[in-house]
């Protein structure tokens, strides 16, 4: 089956990295610098994800966005250069899936891409979702298979570290304590003075390569616990 992609952006070299790293996923990549243009194509092509720049002339992304989700449910991605949360919340807000802030990885990107393609295709085959698996910004955690990959690289973890980080995806936008999370994972009552998670927690974080400052999917929640942002 082809996948048709909706680029748009006003950045030309923006556009074109996108194009590449798509099309080389095999997938059909219909590239606008000009949001005006865009418009004509969105009934004309059966698409089946967009991704649109937000800061464009004439037609934001926003705008853009609008347009699409009057007829189309397809998933949309927005590019943003701005990280304010105001904008985030008005994307999310029209309809938008997700937001990729520039400069960005193309690996992030395509895996993101990726997720988001996944998932518009099992709501649509089934309309419910696999609660053995969890999805979302390059994660992959399989509960069946018992793999974890991460941008589509296979991560090497102990059933341990796939426990916590399972339990962390199925609680995921909730702060999940310390004391939760050994009792969950370990079946024992956990000890005040007992560091058993943050040393695992740690270990998890350097196999996911996660800056140790400003972690992107384990967050610390001071004085709680962990969670993974939703």
């Amino acid at each position: 089956m082809s996948i048709n992609i909706l680029v748009v952006d006003d950045e030309k070299e923006i556009a074109d990295l996108v194009e590449l790293y798509l099309k080389n996923e095999n997938y059909i990549v219909h590239k606008f610098y000009n949001p005006k243009d865009a418009l004509e194509a969105i009934d004309e092509k059966d698409f089946s994800l967009a991704l649109l720049d937000v800061m464009m002339p004439h037609i934001s992304g926003f705008e853009l966005c609008q347009k699409i989700r009057e007829k189309y449910m397809y998933p949309i991605i927005m590019l943003t250069a701005k990280v304010e949360d105001i904008d985030k919340i008005t994307g999310l807000t029209i309809g938008a899936d997700d937001y990729i802030t520039k400069p960005f990885n193309p690996l992030e990107m395509v895996a993101r891409v990726k997720a988001q393609l996944r998932r518009h295709i099992r709501y649509n085959e089934s309309k419910i979702q696999n609660q053995n698996q969890y999805d979302f910004a390059g994660l992959v955690i399989d509960k069946e298979a018992h793999k974890c990959t991460l941008y589509d690289k296979e991560l090497a973890l102990t059933p341990i570290e796939f426990s916590i980080l399972w339990y962390l995806c199925e609680n995921r936008g909730k702060a999940v304590s310390t004391e939760e999370l050994f009792q969950a994972v370990w079946g024992e009552k956990y000890l005040d003075n007992n560091n058993t998670v943050m040393v695992h927690i740690r270990r998890l974080r350097e196999k996911m390569n996660e800056p140790p400052r400003n972690p992107k999917f384990i967050k610390t929640v001071w004085g709680v616990g962990y969670k993974i942002e939703d």
